[in-house]
């Protein structure tokens, strides 16, 4: 009885199997979900007021994680990430020191780093005072925003 079924399926070898791709479909979607999910979005609102000097040997920075932005505008002052104004060296030190124990909590094995991005017409002791500021409150890796300019 076996032996007639096979003969009549290898009669039937011509005819195409159409493939059920609904399934597959559906996994690709829900995989897609997942990693949308699951992955982390690092976003860094830029300040378009801050116009950064170019450099020469200016590089992307490959790593965004960790990163305490404080923008520094033409005429001195100091605004946080989230468009707070920085009016004292106490206010930037608090806001530093906030954002690096959060990060801490979150991710302690990794260096908190300043992203600084002061305009290309700000005064020097303007920028010192930050970096001070960050420093008085254990971060010590500076990273100073400029423009590539082709090489």
């Amino acid at each position: 009885m076996a032996s007639e079924k096979l003969k009549a399926l290898r009669l039937d070898e011509g005819a195409a199997m159409p493939m059920d791709m609904s399934s597959m479909i559906d996994l690709v979607f829900l995989l897609l979900i997942f990693f949308m999910v699951s992955s982390h979005l690092i976003i860094t609102q830029i300040d378009k007021r801050v116009k950064p000097p170019t450099a020469k040997n200016a590089a992307v920075a490959k790593n965004a994680t960790g990163r305490v932005v404080v923008n520094v505008l033409a005429d001195g002052s100091i605004w946080a990430q989230d468009n707070v104004e920085l009016t004292s060296s106490e206010a930037i030190e608090d806001y530093i020191d906030q954002a690096k124990q959060r990060h801490d909590q979150a991710s302690p094995q990794i260096l908190t780093r300043l992203n600084l991005r002061a305009d290309q017409d700000v005064e020097t002791r303007v920028i010192k005072k930050v970096v001070q500021a960050a420093g008085k409150v254990g971060v010590v890796d500076v990273i100073f925003g400029s423009y590539v300019v082709e090489r």
